[in-house]
């Protein structure tokens, strides 16, 4: 009898809605397999099932009035932090300040680092949801793209117009029908097309 498999789930502890619902919505994207829910106190938390958990993104300030909890699950904990911060040596910190682009390096990072093996998972996830195929040139783009460069830088490297770098950037966008710079990315890294450190 073939048992459906449990999507890992990933908490957020932040009373900011709104990193919350950036946070949710990146981590969506980079795991598509993982089921995000947020709380805006510790005591959602605990009246929830805290330990179905893989994960807690949590502010540092959650942190330190729940120590012990976070301090014994502290391989699972990830510190939203704001720049600087004391709790870097203890645990995992993120730092929520950061760019969007550096933001979700950090976070593939993260992902790859934290699980070598559920990477590949969501890579095959990935290929088979980005059915049609990119065309050799359009992976270059999209690889410049992601690396940072603007549409000239990207028609100077590959000796093309910046006509034709527009077109290939719209064909992108309408095979995977992904819109923002960030699920780029996301999706380049998860696909093989850049190292997250590339990026």
């Amino acid at each position: 009898m073939h048992h459906p498999t449990v999507s890992p789930e990933i908490a957020i502890i932040d009373p900011n809605t709104f990193c919350c619902l950036g946070l949710k919505s990146l981590l969506e994207s980079i795991i598509p397999q993982v089921v995000v829910r947020s709380f805006n106190c510790f005591q959602q938390l605990m009246d929830d099932t805290p330990d179905t958990y893989v994960h807690y993104f949590v502010t540092s300030a959650i942190v330190m009035e729940h120590n012990l909890f976070f301090q014994e699950r502290r391989q699972k904990t990830i510190v939203l932090t704001s720049g600087n911060n004391n709790l870097s040596g203890r645990f995992h910190t993120l730092d929520a300040t950061l760019p969007e682009k550096e933001l979700v390096r950090t976070l593939l990072c993260l992902h790859q680092g934290a699980h070598g093996h559920s990477h590949q998972m969501s890579v095959k996830q990935y290929s088979r949801k980005s059915e049609p195929q990119l065309s050799p040139r359009e992976i270059e783009v999209l690889v410049l793209l992601v690396q940072g460069l603007i549409n000239k830088q990207i028609a100077d490297r590959l000796n093309i117009s910046l006509t034709t770098v527009i077109s290939h950037r719209k064909n992108i966008i309408e095979k995977l029908g992904i819109r923002s710079l960030s699920g780029l990315t996301v999706y380049a890294v998860m696909n093989g097309l850049v190292e997250a450190n590339q990026i």
